[in-house]
């Protein structure tokens, strides 16, 4: 990753524009438009959302584009007093994969899950996706465990 040009950025209540770009970003990084953009939350929901300290938005960004994007939900824990960090989506637009980015994103959150107090962050891949699966092996310890959608009401 070019270092010089690239800036990761935790976003807060006033980043409505980067936010609404990474949802963009994410969107078509991940073949899902619709889902990212056709019932998107207002901007207060957002900002609200963005204020919160158990959301984590950090985008990274290139001459002032969003290249690629995290987000990510601190759970607190009922067994101890701790909480951990999972990662809801992470994304890399098409031209900048493979250039750290998306290590460099998983960076900065480390240091905001520590500052946090943390003591773990987590992430689910589908074995399907060799790219992230092999990111997340670099960066972590393999847990092999089922998923369960379960509708509500």
């Amino acid at each position: 990753m070019k270092q010089t040009s690239i800036k990761i950025q935790r976003l807060g209540s006033a980043d409505l524009s980067l936010l609404h770009a990474m949802l963009t970003m994410f969107g078509e990084a991940f073949g899902e438009v619709e889902t990212y953009g056709a019932a998107r939350p207002g901007d207060d929901y957002l900002a609200r959302l963005l204020g919160s300290e158990r959301f984590i938005a950090l985008a990274a960004i290139e001459d002032a584009a969003v290249i690629g994007g995290l987000a990510a939900y601190v759970l607190d824990k009922f067994e101890q007093e701790r909480s951990e960090v999972y990662i809801y989506d992470l994304a890399v637009a098409e031209p900048h994969r493979r250039t750290g980015i998306a290590t460099a994103l998983i960076e900065a959150l480390k240091t905001i899950a520590a500052q946090l107090g943390a003591y773990v962050i987590f992430v689910q891949a589908d074995p399907v996706d060799a790219p992230a699966v092999a990111l997340y092996s670099k960066l972590g310890e393999r847990e092999d465990v089922l998923h369960f959608d379960i509708a509500v009401g």
